[in-house]
């Protein structure tokens, strides 16, 4: 769902990053304002926005780029293209290329989990008290939607853009038919209620095996909520290959494998198709789902019979939260701007910025996407009314953010390469321990030599 806005790097961009840095300035360029009225003067000058392909509502998004691009030339004169990634690895590719030759897109959309890597290449502006201005303030957002901007308030590239807390949606008529009355929050708990709802074509839950973004997720909750942070930055010490991990794997792959309660065909399903099942009444739980499938759901057959719930922050094998666990329930999770330092028109850039974090435009985005706005007001206008919103609120309040260092696009990439050669096993009925702690080693040996070379 977009939401997976991600910007995967390697080790080795840091150290160009750092070199880029030198050569470029750190503050606003290009553009030509005018000092009577602020206005940016963009006339014959095309901002290169880079941003993840929307495929839950691909044309939706294409009708957006025009949108924007209309409404930006009215006010400035510029023009807007939007080029798209399909994927982390597609995006790797582009800031590789753009970082060691110091040009690319001038405004990158990442996902909040990509923020660090992005920061630790050097390559993006960090945001002085003149640039927050520029996009009307930083006490105009959300304040929880900054919390993975940077590693501390005076050190930070991202400016928020969409914030997008994961929770579970689940089929009301379905859990009051078999008797119950709301989702357990427990991972054991929930797997008993999807084995009671499971009958037929109809499952207890719709995973996106096949998704390039939700998998990992699933994993550092239960890893978190066990106590393993996946990255120890304290002792710089990657903890993919310990038992907490191994657990929440096979818990991932057990609800096919062990507890048959997912359609056989979610091996093969992306995010879309999981939302797709759930939407057409074949499943009673829909985890790792954002605010963003409201648009589709209320359209739907299922539409009036479902609503959303905090994910359990009880971990596998447990009846209630270890003394040494976080009751993670989502990651902090949305889409940050970042604008690039050696872009020749970063004020147009800002105004950019500043334009799509407005409360109007942020309103619009949210009834077309579902995603929830990151300007104050805007959330105000989102929240009146809608109270299938309440549990997206409440599990923002326990979102946690993941380790803020440059290994963590590694890492992320690491965790769902596991679930990617998995694939073949999982089809076959079973992942083998032994298999499953082979390529725990591999993705340990990645997250631990990113964390080596981490600035």
């Amino acid at each position: 769902m977009r939401s997976r806005f991600a910007l995967a790097a390697v080790a080795g961009i840091a150290a160009a990053g750092l070199v880029l840095t030198g050569c470029s300035g750190t503050g606003s360029s290009g553009s030509t304002s005018t000092a009577t009225s602020g206005k940016i003067d963009g006339a014959g000058k095309t901002l290169d926005v880079m941003i993840a392909a929307n495929t839950l509502y691909p044309t939706q998004q294409q009708q957006w780029f025009k949108d924007v691009s209309a409404q930006f030339q009215k006010e400035t004169g510029a023009t807007v293209k939007f080029e798209t990634f399909a994927s982390a690895n597609d995006e790797l590719t582009k800031i590789q290329t753009s970082v060691l030759s110091g040009q690319g897109p001038d405004i990158y959309d990442l996902g909040t989990t990509f923020t660090p890597t992005a920061y630790s290449t050097g390559a993006f502006v960090k945001l002085t008290d003149a640039d927050w201005a520029k996009v009307g303030g930083r006490d105009r957002f959300v304040p929880a939607t900054l919390g993975i901007s940077g590693p501390d308030a005076k050190n930070e590239v991202g400016i928020p853009f969409l914030s997008r807390p994961f929770v579970m949606a689940y089929n009301k008529d379905l859990l009051a038919a078999a008797g119950i009355d709301k989702p357990a929050t427990t991972w054991d708990g929930l797997a008993d209620q999807a084995k009671k709802l499971t009958s037929g074509d109809v499952h207890g839950m719709a995973i996106a095996y096949a998704d390039s973004f939700d998998p990992w997720k699933f994993i550092w909750a239960m890893a978190m909520q066990q106590g393993n942070t996946i990255l120890d930055l304290k002792d710089k010490k990657a903890t993919i290959d310990e038992a907490a991990v191994k657990k929440a794997y096979q818990t991932y792959f057990g609800w096919m494998t062990e507890d048959k309660v997912v359609d056989p065909a979610a091996i093969g399903w992306k995010n879309a198709q999981a939302v797709a099942a759930f939407a057409s009444g074949k499943a009673a739980f829909l985890p790792m789902v954002s605010s963003s499938s409201q648009v589709t759901l209320d359209k739907s057959s299922v539409a009036g019979k479902y609503a959303y719930a905090v994910m359990p922050t009880v971990p596998p094998g447990a009846t209630k939260l270890p003394s040494d666990g976080k009751p993670a329930a989502t990651i902090i999770s949305g889409d940050n701007m970042v604008v690039a330092k050696y872009s020749k028109n970063q004020d147009l850039a800002f105004a950019l910025v500043k334009m799509l974090t407005s409360a109007d435009n942020q309103v619009k985005y949210t009834k077309t996407f579902g995603d929830l706005p990151t300007n104050a007001d805007a959330a105000k206008q989102i929240e009146q009314g809608n109270e299938l919103l309440t549990p997206i609120l409440e599990a923002g309040t326990k979102a946690y953010g993941t380790p803020f260092t440059g290994a963590w696009g590694d890492t992320q990439l690491a965790l769902v390469n596991v679930v990617v050669q998995s694939i073949p096993a999982l089809s076959s009925g079973n992942v083998s321990s032994s298999d499953l702690d082979a390529k725990l080693k591999t993705a340990q040996d990645t997250a631990q030599n990113s964390l080596n070379k981490a600035k």
